[in-house]
This record gives structure tokens, sequence and C-alpha cells, in this order.
């Protein structure tokens, strides 16, 4: 038995607007890199684009749909808007850790709106919630090879984990019949939950191990 079939336009204004905040979150987190990395303002809006629409694109390419921030000029402002805010205003607002709870959100609403849209272009609901990952994670890895720090897949706090918790929530929540924006608050919120508390105690899974070390 598969989940109930979204049509694109059921995905509304609730996981429209999930879309958006992801978008200028990430985008921000983006900007915030370039900002330690003492760049020119076009450096911040490359970055604040590349970060809040890369996951997006990607995930757009591999499903067949079109690439949604060349058709829709919201994503794109939402990302300029985010890096000029963080432009103008002082460095020492931001945390060290402003970053890391920019992406937990951003990380949450991408990856139920990746496995939301990916289901209502007909992809199963496995691969779907896959496509959730990508969409929550990629930016963050195009952000970080970017500013040449260490990935944010080798850091050792749940990140894909917590993506995966949200994209596979939603599905399953739809599996069960609960309707398209009941599934996507609970369950995006349930999995920046999960990286909120891997921020906060450093709470990772088990490194691999070889035989007699």
């Amino acid at each position: 038995m598969l989940p109930p079939a979204i049509a694109f336009h059921q995905i509304g204004p609730v996981l429209e607007t999930l879309s958006i905040v992801g978008t200028f979150v990430f985008a921000a987190s983006g900007a915030l890199a370039a900002a330690r990395l003492r760049q020119t303002l076009v450096t911040f809006a490359f970055f604040a684009l590349v970060t809040g629409v890369g996951g997006g694109t990607v995930r757009d390419l591999l499903i067949g749909a079109p690439v949604f921030w060349v058709h829709d000029a919201m994503p794109a402002i939402a990302c300029m808007i985010a890096a000029l805010l963080i432009w103008f205003t002082p460095r020492r607002w931001w945390s060290d850790r402003a970053l890391d709870w920019l992406d937990a959100i951003g990380l949450a609403a991408f990856a139920v709106y990746g496995a939301a849209k990916a289901m209502s272009y007909g992809i199963p609901p496995l691969v779907a919630a896959m496509m959730g990952v990508v969409t929550g994670c990629v930016g963050g890895i195009m952000r970080d090879l970017l500013a040449h720090e260490p990935s944010i897949l080798l850091r050792p706090e749940l990140y894909v984990t917590a993506a995966a918790l949200a994209s596979g929530l939603f599905v399953c929540l739809r599996w069960w019949g609960l309707d398209v924006p009941v599934a996507g608050l609970i369950a995006a919120f349930l999995g920046f939950l999960l990286r909120a508390v891997a921020i906060w105690r450093g709470l990772g899974l088990p490194h691999y191990k070889r035989a007699g070390d």
C-alpha cells in the first residue's frame, strides 16, 4: 500500500512557507560563512544563493521538475535579502553557533518540502524521502566546499539523520492518512528537534571501527 498521492497544488501555503523559510535561513547561513571569511557583498550574495537553492536545484534536476528558482523569483529574492541582512548587521549579533542553528531550521524545512515535491511528481515513497535528504543537505555541503570548511557531513553531530527523520516521517504520516500541512509541520518540527538536540548535546552515531581496533 502506497501513501496517498500528492497533487502539486496540494503542497499548499504551509509547505510553500517551509520552502521559503528553508531558502532564507540556508541563504543566511551561506552569507555567514562569507562573513567569517571577510568577503565582499558580491561573494555574500553568491554564497547565499548557492546555499539557499543548491539542494532544491539538484532535487528538481533529479525528479525532472522545472528548476524552482529559475521560474519563480521569490527564492532568489529571499537569498538576496538574507545576504543583505547579514552584510548590514554587526558581526557581534551572530553567535559562533548561529550558522548551525540556521542550518538546522533550513534542514528540517527543506527535507519535508523536498519529499512532498518529489511525491507530487510521482516519485516512489522511499526515493521521495531520499529527495528530501538531498534537498536538505546539498546546499550546506556546497556552502562548506566554497568556504573551504570541513563538510557538515563530517562533523560529529547527527545531520543527515535529522533530514532523513523529517522526510521519512513526512512520507509515513502521509501513509497513515494525515493531511499534507499537518504531516509537514509535525515532520519538520521533529527533524529540527533531533538536529537541535544533536547540536546541544553533541549527539552522534557510532563511528566505524575495524576489527581489532
